[in-house]
């Protein structure tokens, strides 16, 4: 009888803590979600502000504020991701070659605009591999058996990954 009760209580233990650890882990999940949009939009704003500054040539400063635009007022999902991917895509047309760049550099202007460019794009970077690596924890542990048969996450959706190209322009990479 005291083996079945240290064992029920064992295990009554056992799911609270799980179902903390994946509440908290949901919390993290909301949280890095935030930030990661917030990165997003500072990344956009800033190939806005490069974008507006009359430093590049025109055909290059409609492309990149056009592809800005979008990814800001893309709707959440796919179509975000989409516009996104099709900003580092414009991003990596104008400013990939780090020797076409060297010009913009002596204008102290340029510099700092391509600086805080540069920083929003490995921070953009870096909250979507952050963001990917939480949602793999978060899967991992509600594929768990117990976590399923007692429907420990609740109504919570299933958490997924971020799959945008992010990847920062060659140009940029070296500050």
């Amino acid at each position: 009888m005291f083996v079945t009760i240290a064992v029920l209580a064992a295990l009554g233990v056992y799911l609270s803590w799980t179902a903390g650890r994946l509440d908290r882990r949901h919390a993290r999940l909301e949280a890095s979600r935030a930030v990661l949009d917030a990165e997003l939009l500072r990344r956009s704003g800033s190939v806005l502000d490069l974008a507006t500054a009359g430093l590049l040539d025109p055909a290059t400063s409609v492309a990149l504020a056009d592809a800005a635009s979008r990814a800001r007022t893309a709707a959440e999902g796919a179509e975000r991701y989409q516009a996104e991917s099709d900003l580092t895509a414009v991003l990596t047309a104008a400013l990939d070659d780090p020797a076409d760049l060297e010009s913009l550099r002596s204008d102290p202007a340029a510099e700092a605009a391509l600086e805080e460019l540069a920083m929003a794009c490995r921070r953009a970077a870096h909250a979507r591999r952050f963001h990917n690596e939480l949602v793999r924890g978060a899967v991992r542990l509600r594929r768990k058996a117990l976590v399923r048969w007692l429907r420990l996450a609740g109504y919570a959706p299933m958490p997924e990954t971020v799959e945008l190209d992010d990847t920062v322009p060659r140009g940029l990479a070296s500050e």
